[in-house]
């Protein structure tokens, strides 16, 4: 197996470690919430088949999908690099190049 990741590129492999975490993480919500793959996949309106081939590891996710099971199962499933919902965004006075920072939101 190890041959095999090292003559895949480096995107790909990053590709299939992400698609399996994502399923390891639907897996461990599920569970956490006594669901079966069953009740899954009724509560997102898809067939059982379908959700499988999803959690399976190797399918590669759509923002959609994601963004589907996270709904239904009221978790992000993915993390970005912000845990801080609320964030405004302003233009740096920079020279070299124009950024974007963000900074929390006082409410």
């Amino acid at each position: 197996m190890e041959m095999i990741r090292q003559q895949t590129p480096p995107e790909v492999n990053k590709q299939v470690d992400l698609c399996v975490a994502i399923a390891n993480r639907v897996y461990d919500l599920l569970k956490s919430r006594g669901m079966s793959q069953r009740d899954f996949a009724r509560a997102l309106g898809k067939t059982e088949t379908e959700v499988s081939r999803w959690l399976s590891g190797t399918h590669n996710l759509t923002i959609a999908t994601i963004a589907k099971m996270a709904t239904v199962l009221d978790d992000d499933i993915i993390a970005t690099t912000s845990t801080v919902r609320h964030k405004t965004y302003k233009q740096l006075d920079t020279t070299i190049a124009p950024t974007m920072v963000a900074e929390d939101v006082v409410e």
